[in-house]
């Protein structure tokens, strides 16, 4: 099943492991984060130039996924809004997550990121989403922390009412809880082109 007929039935990868971008030592930090900023500048060039429109939807990463971006000079006009959910009842109730999804799969899946993803594009002008939803710490004993579930959205043929193609990850960071969730911002906004192109190959095939 393709996932244009059944965005809920999206590509599942996951990936474990130290992120290269959490650990920071010393003066070498400096150097990161500039290069960190390059990839994002990079993201946000390729967004304006392909007309993408982003809306996020974010729970752990509570609002930072749009503020990485907006970081970049002039690239506000490649963000729409962000839906910060923390909570069961605001993905519920801004975003319409079933709560039998996070019932039987746990916030921290990628069953929720999928949903959090498509409600976010249905309640924006966007046409690309991404959320995040996961643990940055020890609070959930059947979570190992640092484990982040990521999904991406895209609305490549809304006129003809089609629907989103929708991708999802998960994937566990190292560090300090304000280290994962940057690096989980990042990882979200890095792993957009190469996505962006997937699914127009994707919706190419099937028309």
């Amino acid at each position: 099943m393709s996932t244009r007929s059944c965005p809920i039935q999206a590509r599942s990868a996951v990936v474990a492991g130290r992120d290269e971008h959490t650990e920071r030592e010393g003066a070498g930090a400096t150097a990161e984060e500039h290069n960190n900023m390059k990839d994002i500048a990079a993201v946000a060039e390729f967004m304006r130039t392909r007309s993408l429109l982003l809306v996020t939807a974010e729970s752990c990463t509570a609002g930072l996924i749009a503020a990485t971006l907006a970081d970049v000079p002039g690239a506000g006009q490649s963000l729409d809004c962000a839906f910060v959910v923390y909570s069961p009842y605001a993905k519920e109730h801004c975003l319409r997550v079933k709560p039998e999804t996070i019932e039987r799969y746990s916030l921290t899946s990628e069953e929720v990121a999928r949903e959090m993803a498509v409600g976010a594009l249905g309640r924006s002008r966007a046409n690309v989403a991404v959320s995040n939803t996961g643990v940055a710490d020890d609070t959930d004993k059947n979570v190992p922390p640092g484990t982040q579930c990521f999904a991406w959205a895209f609305s490549l043929d809304e006129a003809a009412g089609g629907e989103p193609v929708v991708f999802s990850e998960t994937r566990r960071f190292a560090g300090n809880r304000n280290e994962i969730r940057e690096a989980s911002a990042r990882y979200a906004l890095q792993r957009l082109p190469d996505l962006y192109e997937e699914a127009r190959g994707q919706s190419a095939s099937s028309t």
